[in-house]
């Protein structure tokens, strides 16, 4: 949903914005600040998937009784509250004042002062990968761990080899995804934070690059965490071919 968002936002701008802002101030900032929630909860729920990985991997005899549909929705509410008020108190001043800082007619800008921008950096950066790169260090180091176990336990029998093949292929398949989990969402986010950092002017009006590239990781989320499994893309043939309309579709078996 907030990658959606995310891109519905971006469409947003895209239609109503040709060099100037035709919906007035108190549109403006509410765009702004929507915007700032929404990508902020977009790397929020990464790391509650990277939770639940590091949960199913480490601890899956609890799994069942710690993660339940119930925690899962009060999970990503906080996850939407503390993005709504963190951003509420960083952009107070724009929220209380449209259009205090825009230079001339027709301008939708956003001001955040050093401290804000070094929050923000802490709130939806540096917090985010920390977590995403501690829980897949260690989902990854359970994977080899069990995977080597499983290959010297079949030492002796004549399938040996085969064996080794589909635990190297774990080991791979691990690292391939915290490799693309983390080198991306770094890599789309790390420019932005950079020149909003070192600039004295809003971030989101520095380096378009930058600004594009940002908005891109949401792109990509959904092709990281649903493309690279099977019965994702059964369920997207399904809904695109119009069986899920069919009866006893609820029953299809997608493993």
């Amino acid at each position: 949903v907030s990658d959606f968002l995310v891109g519905f936002l971006i469409s947003f701008q895209i239609m109503l914005m040709d060099g100037c802002w035709y919906l007035g101030d108190i549109m403006c900032a509410m765009y702004l600040f929507l915007d700032y929630v929404i990508t902020s909860v977009s790397g929020g729920t990464m790391v509650l998937i990277s939770v639940d990985r590091y949960v199913a991997v480490c601890n899956p005899l609890y799994y069942p009784s710690k993660v339940t549909a119930g925690k899962s929705k009060m999970c990503i509410l906080l996850c939407w509250a503390s993005a709504v008020v963190f951003h509420s108190l960083l952009l107070k001043n724009n929220l209380q004042n449209p259009g205090r800082y825009k230079s001339c007619y027709g301008e939708c800008v956003v001001v955040v002062e050093y401290i804000g921008e070094i929050l923000d950096l802490f709130f939806s950066f540096i917090g985010p990968i920390t977590v995403i790169i501690v829980l897949y260090s260690r989902v990854f180091v359970v994977a080899v761990s069990q995977a080597r176990s499983m290959r010297s336990r079949v030492a002796a029998v004549t399938l040996h080899g085969s064996v080794r093949v589909k635990a190297k292929k774990s080991e791979m398949k691990a690292a391939m995804i915290l490799g693309v989990v983390v080198v991306v969402f770094f890599l789309c986010t790390c420019p932005y934070y950079c020149v909003a950092l070192m600039a004295q002017d809003t971030g989101v009006s520095t380096s378009s690059v930058a600004f594009l590239l940002f908005y891109f990781n949401s792109t990509l989320n959904p092709l990281i965490y649903a493309l690279f499994y099977p019965w994702f893309r059964k369920s997207v043939k399904i809904i695109l071919t119009l069986q899920i309309l069919k009866p006893g579709s609820c029953d299809t078996n997608l493993m």
